[in-house]
């Protein structure tokens, strides 16, 4: 470890202690968050990974540089009967964390005081470990991202984070004027933000740097002011640094978190009628120059977001597209369990026995834009997928049942038909993923 880490540790650690972070109130929960809940859920990654649903039962999370523990709730709510671990070089964040968990009823976690390069010390090895908004602070994130692999089971997964330096250029810009006026040299505090509030108040609203951080709505909001203009340890990278550093560390790439907001193609008026070119070379090219790309043209993510774990060798999965029929009647067909939560549940069932359209983007992450359920496509599947996993000739005997008749020309569905429904239906909700197919 080089000999500025232990400096910068205790800068990171000294302006925690002084303000935790997060600063959301203790009884806030994070119960009716879904889309938040369906990123920290175990399920979410692993069925990324390697199409399979797992149990969340007795699995062992650790939530590495937890703070104030608001997302160590988070982890605990998504996963049921997980046993979660946090830990953080700030003590004062953990004393809150603590409070946050024991309020909320979850007795099965634990916390310490630990920085990442001390991870093997726990002697714990976990199936899944969160690492949120804590790798860009490190002086190599490598150094964290091999501290992580040493504590990670084979099958685990790791879900870390790092700064854009092209989103967030300029506030590094805004961190250089206020090091270079001393504002950094100790710990930031209430007179260092006012003297930053006050600066950029007195800037016109045409100077660039005003235009592109200044928030009036956040005028009056110290934490804002600390994590961006005052963020000790900040820095930023590209995604061929983030694919280095995940490389470096022996470990693979599996996804982007928030994949949709990674879309290419989302960049174009029209992602059927692209330049010849674009065309013919963007099927070709690797994941990593599609987002490198992607962020090039429009650097919209503030965070570099991603999943990776250990090396799988020789695991090929065929898409559903792919499936024989006979591989398609070994299939279960399970709904995420994030769309088991009572808020959705309830719009569900409005939706259904009101014959409306059922609004699946209001719950879950599934794409940029407005995702309307047809109320007979709702009908036939979540009903009986929030009671367990099922066949494919289940759901299609179901459908048979709710339309025996083709509404156009009268004739009865055929058992064929109403299989060719269902997996078609099957193969594109899963694309978006509140449906998950295991084979």
């Amino acid at each position: 470890m080089e000999t500025k880490t232990p400096q910068i540790y205790d800068k990171i650690r000294e302006q925690f202690d002084t303000g935790p972070y997060p600063r959301i109130p203790i009884e806030t929960s994070p119960k009716e968050q879904i889309i938040n809940l369906y990123y920290h859920n175990l399920v979410t990654a692993y069925y990324r990974r390697n199409k399979q649903v797992i149990s969340t039962q007795g699995r062992i999370i650790l939530d590495a540089g937890c703070g104030s523990g608001f997302t160590t709730l988070t982890l605990a709510e998504a996963n049921p009967g997980a046993k979660i671990v946090g830990i953080d070089l700030s003590s004062k964040s953990l004393e809150l964390a603590q409070k946050r968990l024991e309020y909320h009823g979850f007795d099965n976690v634990e916390f310490h005081v630990l920085s990442l390069e001390d991870l093997p010390k726990l002697e714990i090895k976990f199936d899944y470990i969160n690492c949120d908004e804590v790798l860009y602070l490190l002086p190599d994130p490598v150094a964290g991202l091999k501290a992580m692999k040493a504590v990670l089971k084979p099958a685990g997964i790791i879900r870390a984070n790092l700064h854009s330096s092209l989103q967030r250029v300029f506030y590094f810009r805004a961190q250089l004027i206020f090091k270079m006026m001393g504002l950094m040299d100790e710990n930031p505090g209430e007179i260092e933000v006012d003297i930053v509030r006050e600066i950029f108040k007195s800037l016109k609203d045409g100077v660039q740097l005003k235009q592109k951080t200044w928030n009036s709505e956040k005028e009056n909001d110290d934490q804002y002011f600390m994590m961006n203009y005052l963020f000790q340890g900040d820095k930023g990278y590209t995604i061929p640094e983030m694919f280095a550093a995940i490389a470096d560390a022996n470990l693979e790439f599996i996804s982007m978190t928030q994949l949709k907001q990674w879309d290419l193609m989302s960049l174009f008026k029209d992602p059927k009628d692209i330049p010849t070119f674009l065309a013919y070379s963007l099927p070709e090219i690797s994941i990593e120059d599609k987002l490198n790309l992607f962020e090039l043209f429009n650097p919209k993510n503030r965070l570099l977001d991603f999943w990776c774990g250990n090396k799988e060798e020789n695991q090929t999965i065929k898409p559903p597209q792919e499936w024989t029929i006979d591989d398609w009647k070994k299939v279960k067909i399970h709904l995420h369990p994030q769309m088991k939560a009572s808020v959705v549940v309830e719009e569900l069932f409005e939706c259904i026995n009101q014959y409306l359209y059922f609004p699946i983007d209001k719950h879950l992450p599934l794409t940029q834009e407005q995702i309307l359920i047809k109320n007979n496509v709702a009908a036939c599947l979540y009903p009986p997928l929030l009671e367990s996993p099922k066949p494919i000739d289940f759901l299609a005997k179901r459908w048979q049942r709710l339309y025996p008749e083709n509404p156009i020309t009268g004739e009865a569905t055929t058992e064929e038909q109403a299989f060719k429904i269902i997996r078609d239906l099957a193969i594109g909700r899963e694309a978006f993923g509140e449906i998950l197919l295991e084979l």
